[in-house]
């Protein structure tokens, strides 16, 4: 889709120029030779860029450009001028101006500042659309979470998304590597083509092989009729290798012929097909910890890790619990034909406090369960597995317990220690952050401050926190 860009300036010969220089860029341009008329064609259509001198009659560029600000879209407004001054500039800028440049200028640095200004315009449309898709609620393509490290991730999704480059995710099990798959997918211009998944951990070489190739008709026992591999069936669209780090090294071997190359041969065939697809890769591995020892081409890892998006374990991401235990209710209530249970803050907070092993999809399976089993429309700690109710007791029983020797002890250190133990854990569980351990320790923030600095400042000294 060209962009759209509108030249505003009262010399003919500078809209002429300037048009002719913005149609061969392959911009669509519209030209105004004064303010009034710019504002008839702003009220008429919506321009990413508008281009405009500063001295005009009637209305002025800056007012052009005040104007401009008052709208229910945001162009980037790059203003011209003879006559600069950085009192002039620093006005402009401050007024919303993307750029300033003055007359007369070289052609190549004005082309330069408008196609930045472009990027600055496609970040801007990147990112409204993903504070509209935040603001229900719901994350991102059915990715729920508004956590800063998701959203970071969301963002990157939408910039690699028109590429082809392949990419690769890594995360541990249950993080939702396939749902960030498919976001790239569906965001990419191959969305309407497929979108074939396949867990490679789950096959044994001869039949994954067959899987992503296919075979001709008798290149096995049992091969009576020549099937299509996975390459063939996702033509046009994305590949996704889930737990790529589990290959065999003769696979690994065969896959990187495919994507250098981008042909491959089935199973038992002498005819090679031409492959265009988008591939995903994944694991829960460390891929270049493989590499080192051994285990993983280290020309494949190149190959793959194109791109590299790293999904954060639910433990980092905590704050996203209590949205992911509202979205799984509302699913699981729907699947079960139940109404959506009253959801209670202990169990909340229960949830927070353990550490999930098992990352999202273990979240997923204790709200599916607590709806199966609810009678109340209710959702309370009772309806959580034993281990998860036992999780934070435990913990605590097995850091924190002493025994009391005969001889006796000391009473107030170990008091003291216990306290310290624990503001160390809350520390450790909030990544320093001071605001959110005193939340968790059911503090205030000044208590926790003073127990810190001041009463346990020694042992602290050496702990990265911030807000301190």
């Amino acid at each position: 889709m060209k962009r759209k860009i509108l030249i505003v300036d009262d010399e003919k010969s500078m809209r002429n120029m300037l048009k002719i220089l913005f149609e061969k860029e392959d911009f669509e341009v519209n030209t105004a030779e004064n303010g009034e008329v710019a504002l008839k064609l702003i009220s008429e259509k919506n321009y990413d860029i508008i281009l405009s001198d500063i001295r005009m009659d009637k209305i002025s560029g800056m007012d052009l450009l005040k104007e401009i600000k008052n709208q229910n879209y945001f162009p980037q407004v790059i203003l011209m001028t003879a006559y600069a001054s950085t009192e002039m500039a620093v006005e402009a800028l401050k007024l919303g101006a993307a750029d300033y440049i003055i007359k007369p200028f070289d052609v190549n640095e004005l082309l330069h500042r408008v196609h930045s200004a472009i990027e600055k315009r496609s970040l801007f449309e990147e990112n409204l659309e993903l504070k509209t898709e935040l603001s229900k609620g719901e994350g991102f393509e059915g990715i729920i979470g508004n956590n800063p490290k998701m959203i970071e991730i969301y963002s990157l999704i939408q910039r690699i998304s028109l590429a082809s480059a392949t990419v690769l995710i890594e995360g541990e099990s249950g993080t939702g590597k396939e749902l960030i798959a498919r976001a790239i997918h569906n965001n990419s211009l191959r969305k309407g083509k497929p979108f074939i998944s396949v867990n490679c951990g789950g096959l044994p070489e001869t039949l994954l092989e067959s899987e992503l190739f296919g075979y001709a008709k008798g290149a096995f026992t049992g091969a009576y009729s020549s099937k299509r591999g996975l390459f063939d069936v996702a033509e046009g669209g994305s590949l996704f290798l889930d737990e790529i780090g589990d290959m065999t090294p003769l696979m690994q071997t065969k896959l990187l012929r495919a994507i250098q190359e981008r042909k491959f041969r089935p199973v038992g065939s002498t005819v090679e097909h031409s492959v265009d697809v988008r591939l995903i890769t994944a694991t829960n591995k460390n891929l270049l910890a493989l590499v080192k020892d051994g285990f993983f081409r280290e020309d494949l890892y190149y190959r793959v890790n194109v791109i590299k998006i790293e999904i954060p374990p639910l433990r980092e991401r905590k704050d996203d619990i209590p949205l992911l235990i509202k979205h799984f209710a509302e699913k699981y209530s729907s699947l079960l034909k139940k109404p959506m249970p009253q959801i209670l803050k202990e169990t909340v907070e229960i949830l927070e406090s353990y550490d999930f092993p098992g990352n999202v999809r273990e979240l997923e399976n204790i709200v599916e369960r607590a709806i199966a089993l609810d009678q109340r429309g209710v959702f309370s700690p009772e309806l959580l597995p034993g281990s998860v109710k036992n999780f934070s007791e435990k913990e605590i029983k097995e850091e924190y317990s002493e025994t009391i020797p005969e001889e006796g002890f000391s009473f107030y250190r170990a008091v003291d220690d216990f306290e310290v133990k624990l503001i160390k854990k809350a520390l450790e569980l909030e990544k320093g952050n001071m605001t959110k351990a005193a939340r968790r320790l059911g503090i205030s923030y000044r208590s926790l401050r003073h127990l810190v600095n001041t009463k346990h400042r020694e042992k602290f000294k050496k702990i990265k926190m911030e807000n301190v």
